[in-house]
């Protein structure tokens, strides 16, 4: 103890030094709630109201991006309530999974659950991935991610880093005994939150990059690009509302694809 502190004193740090690293911590001015609970503590989901307005919805994203990355909080109750129960497929993905359960209730019935969250990219999805999918031991996993990647959504990274985050999640699915679904990105010409993208040569090298890994690793692969898109990589007309989010009528072609893929992962498990 007394050479180690030495080494601290020596480096500048000594145990203030220490006392303040260990009680740091990420607050953003301003923030209604930055009395929550930080640290390891038994319950660290309280209940906030939706955010009312811009600024508030603002506030609110500044906060979960600094307290709750993963966004664990969003469905643990959910989850809890799942305990025992038998999934079949967990769907992970971002605001296109998110929002389909919306569009078309009657797909997420018999065992299959909607675990996507608006805006989220492959890296938060890995974050929460134990707790959403794993936790839940369903049969299969069905990833659909990387278009708020390439909007940069969480700022900038490179394409191995994005891929990775999707071999991981497969990774550990894989590992603890679940099918593997990939799926791919979904078309889309241009991206209304992040117009100075320009998302479809990206979309092209992800989506032949996912077919060959899921090839590669005997997953099963569903294709909504190719069934969804236009020749210029766009989402057809009338499948989307913003070229981005499908219709009830994209969210129709996509679910026999999906159940299809479904029913091949498990097929092939046998």
């Amino acid at each position: 103890m007394v050479r180690l502190t030495a080494v601290l004193y020596a480096l500048g740090l000594g145990m203030t030094g220490l006392a303040g690293a260990a009680h740091a911590e990420t607050k953003v001015p301003g923030d209604p709630h930055a009395d929550d609970p930080v640290g390891i503590v038994a319950d660290p989901c309280p209940a906030h109201p939706k955010p009312d307005g811009e600024a508030a919805w603002k506030m609110w994203n500044l906060h979960m991006m600094t307290r709750d990355f993963g966004q664990l909080c969003r469905y643990a109750a959910d989850n809890r309530a799942l305990t025992g129960k038998p999934v079949r497929a967990v769907f992970m993905g971002d605001s296109i999974t998110d929002n389909w359960i919306n569009m078309d209730p009657a797909m997420f019935t018999g065992g299959l659950v909607d675990r996507g969250i608006s805006g989220q990219t492959t890296a938060q999805m890995l974050v929460r991935f134990r707790a959403d999918v794993i936790a839940l031991k369903p049969q299969v996993v069905h990833i659909m991610a990387m278009t708020n990647d390439i909007a940069g959504n969480t700022g900038a990274a490179t394409m191995e880093t994005v891929l990775g985050n999707i071999q991981s999640m497969a990774e550990l699915a894989n590992a603890h005994g679940i099918k593997v679904i990939i799926a791919s990105v979904p078309p889309a010409g241009v991206f209304p939150w992040s117009p100075a993208t320009k998302p479809v040569p990206q979309i092209a090298a992800i989506n032949t990059w996912l077919k060959d890994y899921a090839r590669s690793r005997g997953f099963t692969y569903v294709d909504y690009h190719a069934a969804m898109a236009q020749a210029d990589g766009a989402m057809k007309p009338g499948l989307s509302t913003d070229g981005v989010h499908p219709t009830k009528e994209g969210y129709a072609i996509m679910a026999p694809l999906a159940r299809q893929a479904i029913d091949k992962a498990l097929i092939e498990a046998k």
